[in-house]
């Protein structure tokens, strides 16, 4: 009778070893059934290793396989949309896509959206069909670009006057669309001293924003500010303004960072960086797709934010951790 007593405790005690061996178990092999990839739009850029470092980060803080998925430039919407469409058909919980072109991925991602929820980040496109949609107010930060560009013109002429201009990386790409209309808008509302007597378009490489930098230097004697909408062309007009000696003369106003225009805004090339907080939209766009594809209520439109960083407030906490994000 004791050895029966015996041997029923040691079953009952290794039933637990193995009943609490398997819910440690139980949550990574979950882990590994939940699968939420992230699209970006240019997976070589700085700025979006950034986006992909806080869905990384979300990923292993939620116990959730996040593929990191995207293109090798903003240009190429074609493979955008196949990646799209084959990360679907692959039945994820959930997919968190920023769209490189605002018509072209509105049908697909419509479509994505009858078999997975689809959570859309930094940028929009022509459907109603996001879930949740987590960006940067980019007409807010244009805003902030125009009011950024006349004190750094006024700091540097006494006044808000004279000739500026705009460059946009790609046409048609929904934040940058934004930022260009929060820009014009405010500079007729604000500053009618500033006339824009350029807009350009480039093609999304920083080579043809340096060449048009350069060519707007030569053609519009009288500039005294550009801004630059993304990290790209602000790479290139920083560089063109550093070659042609025009720093002094000419306000520039980026959008986003990394090292280079971070050491442009330290020795006055760049006046001041509209900076967003991309590691955020990654890191809360996995955690809200993930909240959706359970079922739960998450908010349709997330505003991530736009900070206004120059020289005077580059070394600030809030701006240091804007500017060296961890990507690793």
């Amino acid at each position: 009778m004791i050895l029966n007593k015996l041997n029923r405790r040691a079953v009952l005690g290794l039933s637990a070893v193995a009943l609490a061996a398997g819910m440690m178990s139980a949550t990574p092999t979950f882990a590994q059934d939940v699968t939420i990839p992230i699209i970006v739009k240019d997976t070589t850029s700085f700025y979006w290793q950034i986006v992909l470092a806080g869905a990384r980060a979300a990923g292993k803080d939620l116990g959730v396989n996040v593929p990191e998925l995207g293109a090798q430039a903003e240009t190429d919407i074609n493979g955008q949309i196949s990646i799209l469409e084959n990360a679907v058909a692959g039945k994820p919980a959930a997919v968190v896509i920023s769209p490189t072109e605002k018509s072209a991925l509105g049908a697909p991602i419509t479509e994505a959206a009858k078999s997975v929820p689809i959570i859309g980040i930094d940028s929009a496109a022509d459907s109603t069909a996001f879930t949740s949609f987590l960006t940067t107010d980019n007409v807010q930060g244009g805003r902030i670009a125009a009011d950024g560009l006349a004190a750094a013109i006024k700091a540097a002429t006494g006044k808000e006057e004279g000739e500026v201009a705009l460059i946009t990386s790609v046409p048609n790409a929904g934040s940058l669309e934004e930022r260009k209309k929060g820009f014009t808008e405010q500079l007729a509302a604000k500053y009618p001293g500033l006339k824009l007597v350029a807009d350009k378009y480039a093609d999304g490489q920083a080579a043809t924003g340096l060449n048009i930098t350069t060519d707007l230097l030569t053609a519009n004697p009288n500039l005294v500010g550009i801004f630059a909408s993304n990290l790209i062309m602000a790479q290139g007009a920083g560089q063109a303004l550093a070659e042609n000696g025009a720093a002094a003369k000419v306000a520039l106003i980026g959008f986003d960072s990394d090292d280079k225009l971070v050491g442009f805004l330290k020795d006055g090339t760049i006046d001041a960086l509209v900076v967003q907080d991309p590691y955020r939209m990654g890191y809360d766009g996995i955690k809200t797709a993930l909240a959706a594809s359970k079922g739960e209520k998450v908010e349709a439109f997330v505003d991530t934010g736009a900070n206004l960083i120059t020289t005077a407030n580059m070394n600030e906490e809030r701006s240091q951790a804007l500017l060296n994000p961890k990507v690793n």
